[in-house]
């Protein structure tokens, strides 16, 4: 009898009703136990994924070890047994939604997880694993999928040691658990070894997951997920959301160092760097975020690094052709056949490399602020110096300010759209420089056309940025700061060549 048909039957002592859900490793049941007149649910794993002669030895002691554990954020395992090739574990029935469907609902809405909830679930998960570990049982195969939030908000770990009755590297690689594998340890992944600290890794990917609504690593093989995790630097979940709290984020890159001496070397001292950041977190739902590009670094596929894998069935079936590509997540190929496009991704992949600061809304409007006061002040200073009105030469400094003003506040509020309106007005500055200085007015006849081309331009780099993957984050993120630089860079040109000119006439008078 298929797996997937087994309702009505018997297995044991208990009778199944209906089918809850499937995994890559097993199908989920609801049974009843008549004898006990108690509901619960059936993993029943897949008998295709039983290939080694040590499978029963390794289920009964993996399961023995498991059903001892009692704890309110680890589910309860009951029972366990085999019959008729299948094998099968006992475990008590909540009520409630694993978190990867919780995660995959905010997506749905354009929403994220609310900062206090997320605390309170990993409050409950190092909780459970704080005891788990205490008891020498590792889990494995941390995940959203294994974590379920009941009716009354609580998390519980499922699934403790089914990884490892499993043994799923190979499975993982030939497409059972290809989720997974964004949440292994690069030591669980390349060496097949395993500690409390690769469990504290894979929290802080789901960590990470819910703080962003994104993976930090993903891509089209195992081999190049894999690598990632080994080779790749982390991109800072501020990148993604400027406003996360930075102490959120230290934890993160914590939980996620390289190497497991660097991380939190337990669940209770990963739980106490939480202490203390609850209180001030909202309640409130967040907005999505699109991920900036470091989402999207070319995997390594050779070098060094391929050669540091032990467990070379990764390699090999990282060029088997069977395996599907993952359909998740961005693809970590960019393919731009338009030379502009080409242009715009080199200043894209420049604009990442700057150093990214944060500021506030508030913050941006008061800086606004304080540079025009600052560069009129300048220019007042000046125009006393040169007993000229500075400001007569000087005024499309003003318009300069109003761009980088613009460009501040989408600093501040990382927002896409005012790109526009700060090209705008920019392009218009340049214009007004030119006939001030010159006092050549009459070229409006034909300047108007080049201010349509700068109209032009403001609107069509950002809807062609747009398409290029992963690009429009980080001009979002980066656009603010440089543009703001030019403007003032801009201004301060003008006003000198105006002083010079106030200077000279008042020479010449």
């Amino acid at each position: 009898m298929s797996p997937s048909n087994l309702e009505g039957i018997t297995l044991g002592k208990y009778r199944i009703l209906e089918p809850l859900g499937r995994g890559g490793m097993a199908q989920v049941y609801k049974a009843y136990h008549p004898q006990l007149e108690r509901y619960v649910a059936i993993k029943i794993l897949r008998s295709d994924l039983v290939e080694s002669r040590e499978f029963l030895k390794r289920f009964r002691t993996e399961a023995h070890a498991v059903s001892g554990l009692r704890h309110t954020n680890i589910v309860q395992v009951f029972d366990f047994d085999m019959q008729d090739d299948y094998y099968y574990m006992v475990m008590e029935l909540l009520e409630g939604d694993t978190l990867r469907t919780l995660l995959n609902n905010y997506r749905v809405r354009n929403q994220r997880m609310p900062l206090a909830t997320i605390v309170r679930v990993l409050k409950d998960i190092l909780s459970g694993l704080a005891y788990a570990h205490s008891e020498g049982i590792i889990h494995r195969d941390i995940k959203p999928a294994n974590i379920m939030l009941t009716k009354k908000g609580q998390a519980v770990l499922t699934d403790f040691g089914i990884a490892q009755i499993i043994g799923n590297t190979q499975h993982t690689v030939s497409g059972a658990l290809m989720g997974t594998l964004n949440y292994m340890a690069p030591e669980q992944g390349f060496e097949g070894k395993c500690d409390n600290r690769s469990d504290i890794y894979s929290l802080g990917i789901v960590l990470y997951e819910m703080l962003t609504g994104y993976t930090p690593f993903d891509a089209d093989t195992p081999l190049a997920i894999l690598m990632k995790h080994l080779n790749d630097p982390l991109p800072l979940p501020t990148q993604v959301d400027p406003m996360l709290p930075l102490s959120l984020e230290a934890i993160v890159l914590k939980a996620l160092s390289k190497d497991p001496d660097d991380r939190y070397q337990s669940a209770e001292e990963m739980s106490k760097a939480l202490e203390g950041i609850e209180t001030d977190l909202s309640a409130e739902e967040r907005p999505t975020v699109l991920p900036p590009g470091g989402f999207s670094q070319g995997a390594v596929f050779s070098g060094t690094a391929r050669r540091q894998i032990t467990d070379h069935r990764f390699a090999d079936a990282d060029t088997d052709a069977g395996i599907k590509p993952i359909g998740d997540g961005p693809s970590s190929e960019v393919r731009l056949d338009v030379p502009f496009n080409q242009l715009l991704y080199k200043l894209t992949t420049a604009l990442e490399r700057l150093p990214f600061v944060r500021i506030s809304p508030l913050s941006g409007v008061f800086g606004g602020i304080g540079l025009f006061l600052i560069v009129n002040f300048v220019i007042i200073t000046l125009s006393a110096l040169s007993g000229q009105s500075v400001m007569a030469y000087a005024w499309p400094a003003e318009v300069f300010l109003f761009a980088g003003f613009l460009a501040i506040i989408g600093w501040a509020t990382q927002q896409w759209g005012v790109m526009i309106p700060s090209g705008i007005v920019f392009g218009n500055a340049l214009l007004f420089t030119y006939s001030t200085l010159t006092g050549r007015w009459e070229d409006w006849v034909f300047l108007w056309v080049v201010e349509l081309v700068f109209i032009w331009l403001a609107i069509f780099i950002p809807v062609q940025i747009s398409r290029i993957p992963e690009a429009g984050p980080i001009w979002t993120r980066n656009f603010g700061p440089a543009m703001t630089i030019l403007c003032l860079f801009c201004a301060s040109v003008n006003i000198f060549l105006a002083f010079l000119i106030a200077s000279i006439s008042q020479f010449i008078s």
